[in-house]
């Protein structure tokens, strides 16, 4: 990925240099036994497909399973709730890889291609015929009302709310009949941007087992949160028991392993060919890379710094696929902390932070190549320059003329005041310029990427202090909140990307992420023109709307901007085949199988 930088190494590279050695050495140790160790004789082509079989996939560090629920709330937004969620109670749309970008039109689309019709402000869609409920109740479009009944009675618990969005752009929902429904929008909408960004969401809830004598939405929602809220009883409680995706819960831990067998009523036409799968958890990378040389795992990774030994793996009977994602990578900043958010609420401040970031000599050297920088709000291919490359003098000249002084290697507010060549408002005279960062562990090329960052921001007469929470402690505590909320107090910035911040849907606009009071603005930033253009990318097809938006708050910094890396470098063994890595990040286990020796292969 991208020309290795020439930029001169300091000691963190030294270090790294010395950890990798030690790593490499470790893994020539270690593949001793029969066949080399190796967990399979095959190829990464050949053999014959047998049905059966379990495989086991790694997930990743310090991440585990918390949520079951397909309604997500505010800390359970994580990729692997979701993907798991999917494969029990799947969306009417799935977005999948085709050529560069992605597609809504998958063959798992459990409804047709909707028809837009009256100036694109009615959207009609049906269902495919056929789908059951794990009871055999067929799935319905009242199974889809009820879904929306809940989002729309109880919009402020879901973390999927943005004000002006779903439900509050659905005037109506009509049921025409069992396998047709249609909506009524509030205006026009590019129809690319609704199905990908809108649709997307629409998922069948089992009506008739979740709320069979019609209560009150908002009763029914809270009955619903309070059996999701009880992680231990996933996989016994009845009410998870229907579904209608390919897979059923056979074991969900409360360290976050999860345990699928196929749904023997599912009728779409991806059934799973094995007989189960199992999601492994780790504590840490390290963790999960001894247990994957030790053959304990099918499907996992390793290190950035250990693709330079891919061929050790390849004879253990691996292959390596670095899983690309449709996404970008960011550190948030919390606006609304009420000793930080004065200092991250000044533009030129937030400027002269993501000067200080080098991200090429971080995703070549830290990352190994498995990382690019992400220039803005949208994937990098979709931006024609970086706004603020690394450049501690321009960083440290923008802070000067703003009224920063170094005092004892520290720079603190020397010019109070809200003119155009002070510190800005609410910044009293000899604060010092020092900040907080919570950032997940679990991750050595994300703790070297922090202290990289730490370093030059130390150069510049930056403190900044970093603290390591595994990833489920780092969600649920960096939340959109108000200056006067307890959690506002906890964190100042936020890192959650170790696997990259956000993955878009389709459409790679902000109405979830930077637009003022979107779910997963976690930061609390608004801009008025931001929104606008925003809006601009909902409702017109015209490539410059995205663009426009793209370029725009690239400028503003709302976050600050670090390499975005491959979600992961799986390995995969050989003989596991049908594995597609969808840059989303869903699951499709059920085209998973095995191969034996003999025949063509698939």
């Amino acid at each position: 990925m991208g020309p290795r930088s020439t930029r001169r190494r300091g000691p963190l590279h030294a270090l790294l240099a010395a950890l990798l050695a030690l790593l490499l050495g470790t893994a020539t140790l270690t593949g001793c036994g029969p066949e080399n160790g190796a967990v399979t004789s095959l190829g990464a082509t050949g053999g014959t497909r047998v049905e059966g079989g379990t495989a086991t996939m790694a997930l990743p560090p310090a991440a585990t399973p918390n949520w079951i629920f397909p309604i997500g709330t505010a800390g359970y937004l994580a990729s692997y709730n979701n993907a798991v969620q999917d494969l029990l109670y799947p969306p009417l749309y799935t977005a999948e890889k085709k050529g560069a970008g992605l597609t809504m039109d998958s063959p798992r689309n459990l409804a047709g291609q909707p028809r837009y019709s009256d100036g694109n402000t009615t959207v009609t869609i049906a269902l495919k015929k056929g789908y059951r409920w794990s009871d055999g109740t067929p799935v319905t479009s009242r199974d889809v009302e009820f879904w929306y009944d809940l989002i729309k009675h109880d919009k402020q618990e879901w973390a999927g709310y943005s004000p002006g969005l779903l439900p509050d752009n659905v005037k109506k929902f009509e049921v025409l009949d069992d396998h047709t429904f249609r909506l009524r929008l509030d205006r026009a909408y590019n129809p690319a941007w609704f199905t990908g960004n809108q649709l997307q969401d629409f998922t069948p809830l089992p009506k008739h087992a979740w709320d069979p004598h019609d209560e009150n939405p908002k009763k029914v929602f809270a009955r619903l949160l309070e059996h999701a809220r009880k992680l231990s009883e996933f996989a016994t409680d009845p009410l998870w028991k229907t579904v209608s995706g390919p897979w059923r819960i056979e074991k969900w831990t409360t360290s976050g392993q999860v345990s699928l067998i196929p749904n023997q009523q599912y009728s779409g036409p991806d059934k799973p060919h094995l007989d189960r799968v199992v999601l492994k958890p780790f504590t840490t990378a390290d963790s999960e890379f001894n247990v994957l040389r030790a053959g304990g795992v099918d499907y996992g990774y390793i290190p950035p710094s250990v693709m330079a030994r891919s061929a050790s793996f390849k004879k253990l009977g691996y292959r390596i696929d670095p899983w690309e994602g449709w996404a970008i990578t960011y550190i948030v900043l919390n606006l609304n902390h009420p000793t930080a958010g004065p200092l991250l609420r000044q533009t030129y401040l937030r400027r002269a932070l993501q000067h200080l970031i080098d991200q090429r000599t971080i995703s070549d050297v830290v990352w190994h190549g498995s990382a690019e920088p992400t220039r803005g709000p949208v994937p990098a291919g979709q931006l024609d320059r970086d706004p603020f490359p690394y450049d501690p003098e321009k960083a440290e000249a923008l802070l000067a003329a703003h009224g920063w002084q170094r005092t004892g290697g520290q720079l603190r507010c020397a010019r109070p005041g809200t003119g155009p060549d002070e510190c800005g408002k609410d910044i009293p005279a000899g604060q010092p310029l020092r900040l907080e960062l919570l950032s997940q562990s679990g991750s050595t090329e994300t703790s070297n990427t922090m202290q990289e960052i730490k370093s030059a921001m130390d150069k510049a007469g930056i403190t900044l202090d970093i603290r390591q929470q595994p990833l489920n402690t780092v969600l649920g505590t960096t939340v959109p909140c108000k200056q006067t909320e307890p959690v506002c107090s906890a964190w100042q910035l936020g890192f959650f990307g170790t696997q990259g911040s956000w993955y878009f849907p389709t459409v790679a606009s902000g109405e979830s992420l930077f637009a003022t009071g979107a779910p997963s603005n976690m930061g609390n930033w608004s801009d008025p023109k931001a929104d606008e253009l925003i809006k601009k990318t909902e409702y017109s097809d015209d490539p410059s709307a995205l663009r426009d938006y793209a370029r725009y708050t690239a400028d503003q910094v709302p976050v600050l901007w670090t390499p975005n890396p491959a979600y992961q470098v799986s390995v995969i063994r050989n003989d596991l085949r049908g594995i597609d890595q969808n840059p989303t990040l869903g699951l499709a286990p059920q085209d998973w199988y095995f191969v034996k020796k003999g025949g063509a292969g698939r």
